[in-house]
């Protein structure tokens, strides 16, 4: 029988003692009551909201439930326009400017306190700098969490930091070297732009900065373009640093280990993070020394919005810490040049007759020599006669050969044999080209392919004059590695990059290494010649940084012959009259460098000005232009079409129609130019337009 409580009085007999009036029982409190902690009662959040017009902070109350675990860095979950988002708490305080009524702080994600105030303020200084937001920002500098790895066991080791050999080398080659060092053991904000020197010991002299860093109870952080420096570099870093205080940080490593060598960082269990560009962001505590290793690999500018560069990072890290700075490379930037220039960074180099002796002889030979060659296998081999003759002595003298073509494949690019006119895809009107291999029972080569649609031009002629025959504009990596193998039937030709498998090291033995740029491995004690071919296809393309890139690119490839002019021996196929090229033959990367930022301050381009770059709809970039209130003596160029087919920012979908509109204001007026591009994104989103519109502040090829 079913019934209420007050039932069982109803049924007593006549005469039965009645029971005792029962005493009212204390009410527990309720599981879901939530009451204010006793102290600093208001967490500051940041929620994890792509939306423009919501990047800012809310607060919400901090039940005392959750007033231990909330701690400022912590992982949370609120409640925001009706759901449930990610949060970070970035300060806990017993006041709040909101006149309203606060929610509630839902959950704790994690008491692990991953967001600095360091941090939070170096994502807050970039999301600024390149008109982004602070969720964007926190996506790339924080990675996602890992309960399993949280709960594990840990500890700072207690291994001391061993002492550096001092052999008289290394940073004394370089008479501001010592000087840096000693900047660092005294902690002071020393900036300087290092040049290394030819066939330098890179990643050595990174560690030792390192070290002088550490040892001065501070930590460091160094970044590097790519996996395969990031190897050398933590080789060098274990032998002088110690693997009991060093932690490498690289996407690769997997979403769990990355995260728990993330946090030994942050934990301050591991004081040098090296890695690979969001290394930038690692949580190292009290930074003495940031580093960058070749500024001007476009590995450093991220993808991803809001587009950051590893350079810009860091300098901006350096100006909030305090921490010295050393931007390093073979060559130098024009945004390193500027750093020197403007007297905020000293140039760390060698003497010009130290940098004559370690250098290698450099050969310049124009490519309209080739119709005048005489030795019909240096023909057949599409290399000049000067650097047939040097291969010949390196792999007479037992040594490996470097041969370096900047693009990859077998023919990927042919024109008309007769007319010259390109030949390209009647289907997509894309470019066609030859792929390797050979087809048919007759061994035939394979027909040309358009690079874009895949489809093969049978029966291909052109449709200018209708010659069905082609020739190559441009040989790749494939077709040069064949044509040397003939050329040299008794020596092993071996491929790096370009579809080929990427090679770290080679033997100190004849051979021959083609391998594209970046590439290109190390040989132990050097090669002994090296080829730089089809360099006016480098210098060519139509790029902002074609001449610095390719420079770069020599440089890199060159640092590899052995030093000395009685050492190796490097050819470039380009003219000698260029300037890049000049530049290689004097070894003198600085010189080019500013000769590039007098050339881009003519033409108001950066890093001379500050420039935006806006990709979109038409109608949605005229909106945005409309809507942002531009600095006092901003210029708008554009705008141009953008290819068919560029993705665009939250688009489904290719779009069909797209433009790019560049907006350049002075240095000066850099920060005015990306608040103004912040502020009408949020004025765009908060009226709920559908068009989004890509910024990119300072890109890498605004052109």
């Amino acid at each position: 029988m079913s019934g209420s409580p007050g039932d069982e009085a109803l049924l007593a007999l006549p005469g039965m003692p009645s029971a005792p009036p029962a005493k009212p029982a204390r009410t527990p409190p309720k599981h879901n009551e939530r009451l204010p902690a006793e102290q600093d009662s208001i967490a500051t959040v940041t929620v994890d909201v792509p939306l423009p017009h919501l990047d800012r902070t809310f607060d919400y109350r901090v039940p005392v439930q959750l007033d231990e675990s909330a701690v400022v860095g912590a992982r949370v979950r609120v409640r925001f326009a009706g759901r449930m988002v990610d949060g970070f708490v970035l300060d806990r305080s017993d006041h709040t400017d909101h006149d309203g009524r606060l929610g509630w702080l839902d959950k704790v994600v994690s008491p692990e306190p991953v967001l600095s105030g360091e941090l939070a303020a170096l994502c807050r200084t970039v999301a600024d700098r390149y008109a982004g937001t602070l969720a964007d920002v926190l996506r790339l500098a924080v990675p996602p969490r890992h309960a399993r790895v949280e709960a594990e066991p840990h500890a700072p080791p207690d291994t001391p930091l061993p002492p550096v050999p001092d052999d008289g080398s290394g940073w004394a080659a370089y008479p501001r070297g010592p000087a840096f060092l000693e900047a660092l053991a005294g902690h002071r904000p020393a900036h300087g732009v290092w040049q290394a020197l030819p066939g330098e010991d890179w990643a050595t002299r990174l560690a030792e900065a390192a070290h002088a860093a550490l040892a001065a109870g501070r930590g460091a952080v160094v970044v590097v373009p790519d996996r395969r420096d990031l190897d050398r570099l933590l080789a060098a870093c274990l032998a002088v640093v110690g693997a009991d205080h060093v932690a490498a940080l690289a996407a690769d490593l997997g979403p769990a280990e990355r995260y728990r060598r993330w946090l030994a960082v942050a934990r301050g269990e591991k004081r040098l993070a090296i890695g690979t560009r969001a290394a930038a962001f690692a949580p190292v505590r009290d930074p003495g020394l940031l580093a960058v290793w070749d500024d001007g690999d476009d590995s450093h500018a991220d993808p991803r919005a809001p587009y950051p560069h590893t350079r810009d990072v860091l300098v901006a890290r350096a100006h909030a810490t305090g921490a010295a700075l050393l931007v390093a490379g073979a060559t130098r930037t024009a945004e390193a040049e500027v750093l020197v220039r403007s007297g905020w960074a000293h140039p760390v180099v060698a003497e010009r007759t130290l940098v004559r002796e370690r250098a290698p002889r450099v050969t310049a030979i124009g490519e309209d020599e080739r119709q005048l060659l005489r030795d019909p296998t240096a023909r057949a081999a599409r290399v000049p006669a000067v650097a047939f003759e040097a291969t010949r002595a390196a792999l007479g003298a037992g040594r490996p050969v470097l041969v370096q073509v900047p693009r990859r494949g077998y023919l990927p690019a042919i024109a008309c044999a007769q007319c010259r006119e390109p030949a390209r895809c009647r289907h997509c009107h894309g470019p066609l080209g030859i792929p390797a291999g050979r087809t048919g029972t007759d061994d035939t080569p394979a027909p040309p392919t358009c690079r874009w649609c895949g489809r093969p031009a049978t029966n291909h002629r052109c449709p200018a004059c209708a010659s069905p025959r082609v020739r190559a504009t441009v040989v790749g990596s494939g077709r040069t590695a064949e044509e040397l193998g003939r050329a040299f039937p008794q020596t092993v030709v071996r491929s790096s990059g370009g579809g080929a498998t990427m090679l770290d090291t080679v033997e100190a033995e004849p051979a021959i290494v083609v391998a594209t740029p970046g590439a290109e491995p190390v040989a132990d004690g050097g090669y002994g010649a090296a080829l730089l071919l089809d360099g006016a296809a480098l210098l060519a393309r139509p790029e902002l940084r074609a001449a610095e890139d390719t420079v770069r690119r020599w440089f890199s490839a060159a640092g590899l012959v052995r030093p000395g002019p009685a050492g190796g021996r490097v050819v470039v196929v380009a003219e000698s009259n260029l300037p890049a090229v000049q530049a290689l033959v004097r070894w003198d990367p600085a010189g080019h460098a500013g000769a590039e930022l007098a050339g881009r301050s003519e033409l108001g381009l950066p890093p001379a000005v500050r420039m935006a770059a806006l990709d979109g709809d038409p109608d949605a970039l005229r909106d945005l232009l409309d809507t942002a209130r531009l600095p006092e003596g901003a210029e708008v160029l554009g705008p141009v079409e953008l290819p068919s087919g560029t993705r665009l920012p939250g688009a489904d979908e290719r779009t069909e129609r797209a433009e790019r509109v560049l907006v350049r204001v002075p240095r000066p007026a850099g920060r005015d130019l990306a608040r103004a591009l912040q502020s009408a994104r949020s004025v765009r989103a908060a009226r709920k337009e559908r068009e989004a519109v890509r910024i990119l502040l300072d890109p890498h090829d605004p052109l």
